[in-house]
C-alpha cells in the first residue's frame, strides 16, 4: 500500500497536466486566435521552471542516490541524461521521417511523443519521494507537474486550432488536441512503478528524465516561445520561472 501511494500521486499529478491540455484544446470552441504574447509568456515560464526542475528535482538526487548505493555519480548520471536525450531526438527524427509530407501529422505527433517524457518525469519524481533523497520532495513534484500543466494548454491550443484552420470540425479538432497528452498519465504510472520497484536503476531514471526534459526544453518549447519580437521579455520570464523553481525547491 505504501508504494501504491506514490502511484496514485503520480497518476493525479499526470492527469492534471492531460486536463490543462483538454483546457488548451477547448479554446478551439470560442476562439479563432490567441494572443501569441500570452501563450509565448506561459511557455517561457514554463521553460524555466522545467529546466530548474531538471536539476534540482531530477539530477541533483540522481547524484546523490548514486553515491549512496556506491555507484559512479558523474558515469551513471552522464549516461542517463544522454540516453534521455538521444532517445526524444531518435523518437522525433523517426517520426519526422514517417510524416514528413503532413505537417499537422508531425505537430501531433511531435507534441505527443514528447509528452512522454514528461510522464516519466512526473512519475520518477513522485516515485523517488519513497526514498527521502534531498532534492525529491512532495512539493517540488508537484511544482514540475504544474509547469509541465502550464505549458501543455498552449500545445492543446497548438494542435486545435491549426487542425480548425485546416477544416476540422471544432468537436473532432477538440478530441485530436486533447488526446496528443492522454500519454502522460499512462508513462506517469510507468515511471513511478519502476522507479520504486527497481530502486538500484533510480539514478539512472532521474538523470534519464531529467535530459529527455531538457531536450524538449531546448528543442520545442525556448525556440517557440523566442518566435516573437519580444525575445528579451520572454527570456526574462524565463529566467524567473527558473528562479521560482529554485527558491521553492531549495526551501522545501
Amino acid at each position: 500500500m505504501f508504494f501504491q501511494s506514490y502511484t496514485l500521486l503520480a497518476l493525479y499529478a499526470t492527469l492534471f497536466t492531460w486536463i490543462l491540455t483538454v483546457l488548451g484544446s477547448s479554446m478551439v470552441f470560442f476562439f479563432k486566435k490567441i494572443n501569441k504574447n500570452i501563450m509565448d509568456a506561459a511557455l517561457s515560464i514554463a521553460s524555466g521552471i522545467m529546466l530548474s526542475a531538471s536539476f534540482w528535482s531530477l539530477l541533483n538526487p540522481s547524484i546523490t542516490y548514486a553515491i549512496n548505493l556506491n555507484q559512479i555519480p558523474w558515469l551513471i548520471t552522464s549516461i542517463g541524461f544522454i540516453i534521455g536525450s538521444l532517445f526524444i531526438y531518435l523518437t522525433d527524427r523517426l517520426f519526422k521521417k514517417k510524416t514528413k509530407n503532413n505537417r499537422l501529422s508531425l505537430l501531433i505527433l511531435s507534441i505527443t511523443m514528447h509528452n512522454i517524457p514528461e510522464g516519466l518525469a512526473v512519475g520518477i519524481a513522485f516515485g523517488s519521494i519513497k526514498y527521502g533523497i534531498y532534492g525529491t520532495t512532495l512539493t517540488s513534484s508537484i511544482l514540475l507537474a504544474l509547469a509541465i500543466g502550464i505549458q501543455n494548454f498552449p500545445e492543446g491550443v497548438a494542435i486545435s486550432l491549426p487542425l480548425r484552420r485546416e477544416g476540422y470540425s471544432r468537436f473532432k479538432s477538440f478530441i485530436y488536441g486533447s488526446l496528443s497528452a492522454i500519454v502522460e498519465p499512462i508513462f506517469g504510472v510507468i515511471g513511478a512503478l519502476i522507479t520504486i520497484k527497481i530502486s538500484y536503476l533510480m539514478p539512472l531514471l532521474l538523470s534519464f528524465a531529467a535530459g529527455a526534459m531538457i531536450y524538449v526544453v531546448i528543442k520545442e518549447l525556448i525556440p517557440e516561445s523566442q518566435s516573437n519580437k519580444n525575445t528579451s521579455l520572454m527570456a526574462i520570464i524565463t529566467i524567473i520561472g527558473f528562479t521560482i523553481m529554485m527558491i521553492l525547491d531549495t526551501l522545501m
